[in-house]
């Protein structure tokens, strides 16, 4: 049973922006439909485009037709939850629009007789956050440190350098347990089950360490370019973009120490003890421990994909990255010496996400090699899109009156367990701010920890433009350098099942 909420105003800075339309508001009301909204909420967008509340609803009931996981909405459903939808159009560092605002929210007070929960969502360009959050902070509207709320989104900062500085302007003025630094990948449901799968069962925890895991892959591989973010894309890299936030991530909640709860803070300590243990890499390592590459043109999905530098918004000759390969080492007692191995790019072969966990050999090997011929490794797959869901694979003896064995996976899926949509990552996560849960959410160390990571390697690649780019095809799985990368120490990329990946965009 859900428990009621307290009334709450979201404030969604950029309401009429592509995030806004795509994931904010269809995550928010399929919320409302499955009921776990606050009973007296009010959604308050704020952009320069000129509209009126009756604009701005069509507006968001169009990206829900054609975003929402349900498809379009029902009309008599959308017209209960538009009620709750107002907007403001205007300069959001305007004092008129300030006022008009601070003076709304006021109204929402009284009218409900309660102080309402504040969340301030900055759906802007990164360039805008601080002067969005200085001005929340000269109106007063965003002062109550138990009540009041800011969601900051990813990239945050470029840099390690560009990440304090932010972190630093923004606890100049807010509490850091105000500040909500989002990372979708959190929210998605095979992320949050790698504590299940560790925590809840005693199973893997006794070999989830040194002793029987060989190595660690992290894939993260988009089909799709830059489609319309070129001008965004080739000032930042597959490694600021993906390597920095999403897959560091993975990795934290692969490695991380058993927390003693699940309280926000404890969990995010245990994440921000791996980010800390993760070995330097220094700058004359650079190129034996992180790869690059860039797509040429080539077919995807039996589609002709352009090169990236003939991408919109690219420049001719960029040296920016779209393929990223990382060999990292978390040097503690649990994982000393075992190698992670992290990759991410676009326009490559599939859409997939997912983490695998490779077994050491069994220790003694005592059937006849003609039994063992198709042997292969134990390994742990957690697959976190297409087809969420996670699969083991184990050797069994074949049918039959020799003795021969092979590998079979044990799968379990959720849409086969369940039997359920689940919910999008947005969802999670914006229900968790407004219940005031921090779980999900990134503080300011861990974000200055993780630029750190990646810092040797930035400052490498900038010094020193590739002299190959393009060096991979689009529709392939990335240069032939990322396969070296990981040859090195006797492993290879084990590439993910894309039946999967082609049913889930099918």
């Amino acid at each position: 049973m859900n428990l009621p909420l307290e009334p709450t105003v979201m404030v969604i800075f950029g309401a009429v922006g592509d995030l806004a339309l795509r994931k904010l508001v269809p995550a928010l009301y399929n919320l409302f439909l499955d009921g776990y909204l606050p009973e007296r909420l009010a959604i308050v967008g704020v952009a320069r485009r000129e509209l009126d509340d009756a604009g701005f609803r069509q507006q968001l009931k169009d990206g829900v037709d054609r975003f929402s996981r349900r498809g379009a909405a029902d009309q008599k459903e959308w017209d209960e939850f538009a009620v709750r939808l107002r907007y403001f159009s205007g300069d959001f560092t305007s004092a008129e629009t300030g006022t008009l605002l601070g003076r709304r929210l006021e109204e929402f007070d009284r009218e409900w007789n309660s102080r309402a929960i504040r969340v301030f969502y900055l759906a802007i360009p990164p360039g805008l956050v601080a002067a969005a959050a200085r001005y929340l902070e000269i109106l007063g509207v965003c002062k109550d440190c138990a009540r009041d709320r800011l969601v900051v989104e990813k990239p945050f900062g470029r840099d390690l350098a560009s990440a304090r500085q932010l972190n630093g302007f923004l606890t100049s003025m807010f509490a850091e347990a105000q500040i909500y630094r989002i990372d979708h990948y959190l929210g998605k449901e095979t992320v949050q089950n790698i504590l299940a799968l560790r925590f809840a069962n005693s199973l893997y925890e006794p070999v989830w360490n040194r002793r029987y895991i060989d190595h660690v892959q992290i894939t993260v591989a988009e089909t799709v370019g830059v489609e319309q973010r070129g001008g965004y894309y080739d000032t930042a890299g597959a490694l600021r973009d993906m390597v920095q936030n999403h897959l560091l991530q993975i990795l934290s909640l692969i490695a991380m120490e058993p927390p003693v709860s699940f309280a926000a803070d404890e969990v995010r300590n245990k994440k921000l003890d791996v980010l800390r243990a993760i070995r330097p890499i220094r700058t004359e390592e650079v190129h034996r421990m992180a790869v690059r590459g860039q797509y040429s043109r080539g077919k995807v999905s039996c589609k002709d994909v352009p090169a990236y530098r003939e991408e919109h918004g690219v420049v001719s000759e960029s040296v920016t990255e779209t393929f990223a390969a990382l060999k990292l080492y978390v040097d503690n007692w649990r994982w000393q010496g075992v190698p992670f191995y992290l990759r991410t790019g676009k326009c490559l072969q599939a859409k997939v996400s997912e983490a695998i966990i490779l077994f050491r050999p069994a220790p003694h090997q005592l059937f006849p090699a003609a039994a063992v011929e198709s042997w292969q490794p134990n390994r742990l797959v957690l697959r976190i899109q297409p087809e969420e869901g996670i699969s083991t694979r184990i050797q069994v003896k074949q049918p039959g009156t020799r003795l021969l064995l092979g590998p079979v996976d044990m799968k379990f899926r959720y849409n086969e367990a369940f039997r359920v949509t689940p919910p999008e990552a947005y969802e999670t996560l914006l229900l968790d701010v407004i219940r005031g849960d921090a779980t999900l959410f990134m503080r300011a160390d861990q974000i200055e920890t993780a630029w750190s990571v990646i810092a040797p390697i930035l400052d490498v690649w900038e010094a020193v433009p590739p002299a190959d780019f393009p060096d991979y095809a689009a529709g392939s799985w990335g240069p032939e350098t990322a396969d070296l990368l990981i040859a090195k120490e006797g492993h290879s990329w084990l590439q993910p099942d894309i039946r999967l990946a082609a049913e889930d965009e099918s």
